[in-house]
Formats: C-alpha cells, sequence, structure tokens
C-alpha cells in the first residue's frame, strides 16, 4: 500500500488513466437531481446519465469519465462502520454504446494493479451466474480466468438495477482482500474481501411486469467509492481513518471528547450536512431538507447525551472550508454562515425536545403508544416518531 495515494491523486489517476483512452470528463457533481427528478438526493455516477443510457446521445460523446458526489440514507444506520458514508463521492467511467464489459474489466485490472500498484494476488471478482431470464456472464467470466483472477458465481449480488423497473444488466465486482492472512474464501463468505469496483453491463429494462427488453444500445457503467479506494490504498483500516477525515479527526476530538462509533457518526454527518447546505438546500420538515434535519439531530442527540452544553457554533471555521474545498463548492456560504444555519437549527431542535417533554409526561402517553398516539404527536405537535421512540427512552 502507498500513502501517497491521497485521494487528490487518486482522482487525478483515475481520470488521466480514462482520457487517455478516450473518455471526456463530465464536469458537474451537485447532489441535486435534475428539475422533474423524483429523486430527493443523486445516489450513484449513473443517476444523471440515465437519459444517454436509455439512448439519447450525450454531448461529449460516447465515453465519459466523471467524480460525481452522493447522498445515501439507506445506509444511514451503518454509518460508522469501516465503509459506509452518507455523502461520498463516485469514481465513474461509461461506455454509452460504444465498448463491451470485457475491454472496461481490462483497463479496470490493469488501472488497479499498474496504477494505483495493488498486488494482482488480493483480487477476487464476482460474476453473474444465470438465471431463468438471462444466461451467466461468461466474457467477464473468461476474463478473469485469463488474467489468474479467482472468480465467484451468484445471481443476486451480480445483477444491477437502479429499482423494480428500468434500466438493468448483469454486473461484475471486483473485491480486494484486508485481511491479515493469506487471502483466503470467497466474497460472499468473507467480509475481509471489500468491494472496490462494480462494472454493470447495462443492457436490459425491466418493465412494470418483471419482463426484460434490450436497451436501444448496450452500455457499461462502472462506479467505485474514491473513500473506500484510497482508505485501501493507503493501507487503513476504515474510510474515517483517510486523509480526507485528517482534519476532521484531529479537530473535533479537541473539541467534544467522544468515543469512537460517537466520533465517527459526528464527524460523518456534520460533514456530510456542510455539503448539503453549500448544495443550496436547507432545513425543513419535508423532502431534502428533512434529511439535511435528520443528520443534524442525530449528531446533536449524540453530542448532547454527555454534555448539553455542547453547541454547533463552535464546529470550526476551517473544517467548513475545508469540506467546501474537497467538494469544489466554490460558490457555497462562507463558513460563519454555515455555523449560523447549524445554530439555528440547533435552537429550534432543543426547543422541540423541551416541548415533547412536556407533552410525553401528560397521563395519556405513559403506557405503550399506538399508530394514533404517533399521529397525534406528529400532527398537532410536531413530534416525529423517532423523536417520540428516543424521548422515551431517555
Amino acid at each position: 500500500m502507498n500513502e501517497n495515494f491521497d485521494t487528490d491523486t487518486v482522482v487525478r489517476t483515475f481520470v488521466e488513466y480514462f482520457e487517455d483512452r478516450g473518455h471526456r470528463r463530465v464536469t458537474g457533481s451537485t447532489l441535486l437531481p435534475p428539475p422533474g427528478d423524483p429523486v430527493l438526493f443523486t445516489t450513484s455516477g449513473m443517476h444523471p446519465l440515465t437519459p444517454y443510457l436509455e439512448g439519447r446521445p450525450h454531448p461529449l460523446g460516447r465515453r465519459l469519465v466523471n467524480v460525481q458526489r452522493c447522498l445515501r440514507t439507506t445506509d444511514l444506520d451503518e454509518v460508522g462502520d469501516r465503509t459506509h458514508l452518507t455523502v461520498f463521492e463516485m469514481l465513474g467511467s461509461w461506455s454509452l454504446g460504444d465498448y463491451e464489459g470485457r475491454q472496461s474489466l481490462e483497463w479496470g485490472y490493469d488501472l488497479l494493479t499498474e496504477g494505483f500498484g495493488v498486488d494482482p494476488g488480493r483480487l477476487h471478482a464476482t460474476v453473474f451466474g444465470g438465471d431463468e431470464q438471462v444466461g451467466p456472464d461468461t466474457d467477464s467470466l473468461e476474463m478473469w480466468q485469463e488474467r489468474g483472477v479467482p472468480v465467484e458465481l451468484t445471481v443476486d449480488d451480480n445483477w444491477w438495477s437502479n429499482g423494480p423497473a428500468g434500466p438493468c444488466g448483469p454486473d461484475s465486482e471486483i473485491f480486494l482482500w484486508t485481511g491479515d492472512t493469506p487471502p483466503r474464501s470467497t466474497p460472499t463468505q468473507d467480509d475481509r474481501w471489500v468491494e472496490i469496483w462494480n462494472h454493470v453491463m447495462m443492457r436490459h429494462r425491466r418493465l412494470d411486469d418483471g419482463s426484460l427488453v434490450p436497451l436501444p444500445q448496450r452500455n457499461v457503467d462502472t462506479g467505485l467509492g474514491l473513500e473506500r479506494l484510497t482508505t485501501l490504498l493507503q493501507g487503513r483500516t476504515s474510510v474515517f481513518d483517510c486523509d480526507v477525515f485528517d482534519p476532521w479527526r484531529g479537530l473535533v476530538p479537541t473539541l467534544w471528547p467522544l468515543d469512537e462509533p460517537a466520533l465517527r457518526l459526528v464527524c460523518d454527518h456534520l460533514r456530510s450536512a456542510v455539503v448539503i447546505l453549500g448544495d443550496g438546500v436547507r432545513p425543513s420538515h419535508t423532502g431534502r431538507g428533512y434529511v439535511l434535519r435528520r443528520l443534524l439531530r442525530r449528531t446533536l442527540t449524540v453530542l448532547w447525551r454527555d454534555d448539553p452544553s455542547r453547541t454547533l457554533g463552535d464546529l470550526p471555521a476551517e473544517l467548513v472550508r475545508h469540506t467546501q474545498d474537497h467538494f469544489r463548492q466554490d460558490g457555497g456560504p462562507e463558513p460563519d454562515a454555515v455555523r449560523r444555519l447549524l445554530v439555528e437549527e440547533e435552537r429550534r431542535f432543543r426547543g422541540l425536545l423541551e416541548r415533547g417533554r412536556r407533552v410525553l409526561a401528560r397521563p395519556r402517553f405513559q403506557g405503550p403508544l399506538d399508530d394514533e398516539d404517533f399521529r397525534y404527536l406528529h400532527d398537532t405537535h410536531g413530534l416525529p416518531r423517532d423523536l417520540v421512540v428516543s424521548l422515551r427512552d431517555e
């Protein structure tokens, strides 16, 4: 592993590798999907490219590369483990009806082993093994066998879709061994195999009735998490130990002494809040604003568990600026403006907690609560279910 591979070097190496192979870089990486898109936030590198994967010509051509910031709340309860973040960046490459999956995997293997110096003996691949609708992905299987990389065949784990209907196809995932022993077992049997890169052969559209029809063109869509890859290249054990978190790990513990799980959650959620605010979202009771509000309330719940006097107004301006610079948010609010927004939301939450405690102290709410109680507390007093449960556990 190589400490010289900081995140900026990883991005530059990845993008230049694909530019040398005819790919054009797509700029613009806001968390906010285009108007009319029902999804609250961009969740993957391919999300903004969906119309082009479905056949619309892209103005930059048929080979693309980009760095896309993403937000996922489906993994919110897993934030704090070795690999999950709320806001992160995805490196991606695309063939829009140009080259096939085998070429993509060959380039991926060469970039990992030659460009990033990964030991080929620590790699493992998984490949779609086929089901009643689509046969096995023999091209990917043969490519990995030719390179001497062990392969595991799966069905559900190697079929990519963005929902019950829409573009989909078989994928081949690349895993890196992170154990202290020589590599053993397979990715589905041992979680020391960590997924680093997914190559999707997006050739199908699933209809509402479950049937598959061909897309107008055969695409390849790849994605790998920047922070996860950087962590593994640096030989570290957690995404919270890679260089993008160095300022956070240096300053937050001096401000708020926290145990490791709490430190990870606070760093992740506050960093994510800074990015969301930088993309123009403000706290509210619905939609994107509620996602931001929920992140901040989870943060405050952890901070106030040991010391109710802690305030987000103490967040160092240096951390706000570092995060905005990393995510290329030159037009975002100044650090002092970010802290004012955080403190305003903190004030609202503190008032809500005080009101919630008074309401829940009433005799009506001393026993078990049913759905009608939760609806009443939400509609009449503005107390969300998760907050009510948290207050009842105090």
